[in-house]
């Protein structure tokens, strides 16, 4: 069986924390889970982020991935999953010339050492 493009970035994700895990570096994993209209990763793209704030894989490829690495890095320290939310609205899409909006929502927790 062929893997996708998709199917091999999730899979370097999860050999990366892995790794990081093993050197005791504390590390979170961001997973998309939701979409509706315009969304530039599908579900299940990840995004790993150890404590120094190196990330492997994505989960937007754009703007959003700070957001998500600062809640990452919050997670370690607190311990608490988040879900978090992210769109813009076909209004705004049109205002900046873009076909439609969309929304994405990921989900992010702490690694367990």
């Amino acid at each position: 069986m062929t893997k996708t493009f998709d199917a091999l970035a999730r899979d370097d994700v999860l050999r990366t924390l892995a790794t990081w895990h093993g050197e005791g570096r504390k590390a979170a994993i961001a997973t998309v889970v939701s979409t509706w209209g315009s969304s530039p990763r599908p579900v299940g793209s990840q995004l790993g982020i150890d404590g120094d704030g190196n990330l492997v894989g994505s989960v937007s490829g754009g703007c959003i991935e700070g957001a998500v690495a600062k809640e990452a890095l919050e997670a370690m320290q607190d311990g608490q999953s988040r879900l978090l939310e992210f769109g813009v609205s076909n209004e705004q899409a049109w205002e900046v010339g873009l076909a439609c909006g969309g929304t994405v929502q990921v989900f992010v927790e702490r690694l367990e050492g």
